[in-house]
């Protein structure tokens, strides 16, 4: 069993409750492989949220992991090939916040609405929010009808307004999906992949929490110098100042570390930090 990192949730709430475009594209990627594999596996996820996407740690720490299989269902014989039947009257299965609108309607699950959930998360990463959060109810019954009124009523362009048209584009195709229909994932990873070259980023695994710590760890070095070294350097530049000859603002950084415009390289130091960090924010 491996030892994984944080939760996408927990990213997203180190990172201020909000991914660039770059970042949730390269994201996107990873998910929507990682949902095929299941798929290919013959079952259903059925709870598609941000929690059960973790990353790796050490020198998996750019790879992203599926996890939390307890309500997953298998949706096909694996020997056969053959498809479960359509049903209706079901209870809802997962989180209501990224449900889709047919787990909603009581219908049963199959893959298109695992790809419908994970638009819905990744229009949480883009947006921050999702139009059906802090709705009030009196029971979870009217809650969770609530979030179903509100996500039925709520057009996909409306949803994905301000973001690139692939979004939506994405969203509309899943939801056109019949019950036993296969998802084309490699089309909606294009859509995404031509997007992200588009848009001229490179996929280069430096995702937003990464820069953020680079960003920190750069900050921490330029401010890290003790009480005896700040000594040992007032005193030594006196003494060249009283030669006339004071050390430039340049040779001052290169002897204290890194400036906060040092580059620093992506590698595993990082990404443990933000471990620690989260752990700290949870009282772990």
């Amino acid at each position: 069993m491996d030892l994984l990192g944080p939760s996408l949730e927990d990213l997203f709430l180190f990172c201020s409750r909000r991914f660039t475009n770059k970042t949730v594209l390269m994201l996107a990627d990873q998910m929507l492989s990682r949902v095929e594999f299941v798929h290919n596996k013959c079952f259903v996820h059925r709870d598609i949220k941000p929690d059960n996407f973790l990353m790796g740690i050490g020198r998996h720490c750019n790879k992203l992991y599926i996890i939390d299989y307890g309500l997953a269902k298998r949706f096909c014989c694996q020997r056969t090939g053959r498809h479960i039947p359509y049903r209706e009257d079901k209870n809802l299965t997962g989180t209501a916040r990224y449900a889709s609108i047919n787990a909603h309607l009581g219908i049963e699950q199959s893959r298109r609405d695992d790809m419908e959930s994970l638009g819905y998360v990744l229009m949480y990463f883009n947006r921050g929010s999702l139009p059906w959060q802090g709705l009030k109810a009196n029971t979870k019954r009217q809650k969770y009808e609530r979030i179903s009124e509100k996500k039925i009523s709520t057009p996909v362009e409306v949803l994905c307004r301000g973001y690139p048209a692939e979004f939506a584009m994405y969203l509309n195709y899943c939801r056109g999906l019949r019950f036993e229909e296969p998802p084309d994932y490699m089309y909606l990873r294009q859509l995404f992949r031509i997007l992200f070259r588009t848009l001229g980023h490179q996929f280069d695994f430096l995702f937003d929490w990464t820069m953020l710590k680079q960003r920190s760890s750069a900050n921490s070095s330029a401010n890290s110098a003790t009480p005896a070294s700040k000594f040992v350097r007032t005193n030594t530049e006196s003494r060249e100042h009283e030669k006339g000859h004071t050390a430039t603002s340049g040779e001052q950084g290169n002897a204290s570390g890194p400036t906060g415009n040092t580059p620093v390289a992506p590698g595993n130091h990082a990404f443990p930090s933000t471990v620690d960090w989260i752990s700290h924010q949870k009282g772990l």
